[in-house]
């Protein structure tokens, strides 16, 4: 099993994410459009995040166009109600259908935590919709044979919201918060909870039927050893998933080492797209 390693690097800035009308009715997707992009990518968010998330990528990304949506039942499509995890991927699979039809460039997708158990999900669904999957600690339960996600939170959606927050960022970061955000993130509780529920199911779907080439990435820190078991038994699955060690990276990577994980969807581009 081998694993690169990723060092950190400066990032790029230009315009960030806008509103754009979306494949699926009530789904809040946003994009950054470039004149000539090399490839897109559709950028999937986690539990207790939001399309917005990924702006830095974006910037740091800018040969590419970069689309992101917030899942069902998070910020702008609460409306739509939390999502199971079949949901959550046919959502996914339609934005790429939609993304595949206006452009003959490669597609790719950027899942990050419970974002890549769906990036996976349709992957395996529709191979044929892209070129390459990037996903980032990916909670792959199934695989462990172990619940993965986090133990003893409060039943009330709300609660169970800051006490996620503060167990994967930090007590002091939601401190730091405005109190209008502080209720954004509460209300985005159920839809947590849903994505919780959905890890304490049995495995969604078959790795070993994975078509699509696949980038697993994690970071440098406490949860390092359990990514590297986790990635020795995935490759034992599958020949088509590499792993990938970033330097210096916690789980919210996507916010602060956007260079990191923009080099990944980079090289992925560069290793599986090049005849695309």
């Amino acid at each position: 099993m081998a694993i690169r390693r990723i060092e950190r690097v400066a990032t790029a800035r230009d315009p960030g994410l806008v509103r754009v009308s979306s494949p699926v009715p009530g789904l809040a997707t946003s994009a950054r459009r470039t004149a000539h992009p090399e490839a897109t990518v559709v950028a999937v968010h986690g539990g207790l995040d939001r399309a917005r998330s990924f702006t830095r990528i974006a910037r740091a990304l800018p040969e590419m166009d970069l689309v992101a949506y917030d899942r069902r039942g998070y910020q702008g499509s609460r409306a739509l109600g939390p999502g199971t995890l079949r949901e959550h991927v046919n959502d996914l699979v339609s934005v790429l259908a939609s993304e595949r039809a206006r452009t003959s460039r490669p597609v790719l997708a950027l899942g990050h935590s419970f974002g890549g158990v769906v990036v996976l999900g349709a992957a395996i669904a529709a191979p044929e919709l892209l070129d390459h999957a990037v996903i980032f600690e990916a909670p792959l339960p199934w695989v462990l044979a172990r619940d993965d996600s986090p133990a003893a939170l409060p039943t009330d959606p709300a609660l169970a919201a800051e006490a996620f927050f503060t167990r994967m960022v930090s007590a002091r970061d939601w401190e730091r918060l405005s109190e209008i955000e502080r209720g954004s993130r509460r209300l985005d509780g159920p839809a947590l909870m849903s994505d919780l529920a959905a890890l304490r199911t049995a495995a969604p779907y078959t790795l070993a039927t994975l078509e699509v080439a696949t980038t697993f990435a994690f970071g440098h820190w406490a949860r390092t050893p359990h990514f590297r078991e986790l990635a020795r038994l995935v490759g034992e699955i599958t020949p088509l998933m590499t792993f990938v060690e970033v330097a210096d990276a916690r789980h919210d990577a996507h916010l602060r080492r956007p260079d990191a994980l923009a080099a990944l969807v980079r090289h992925a581009c560069e290793v599986s797209c090049a005849s695309a």
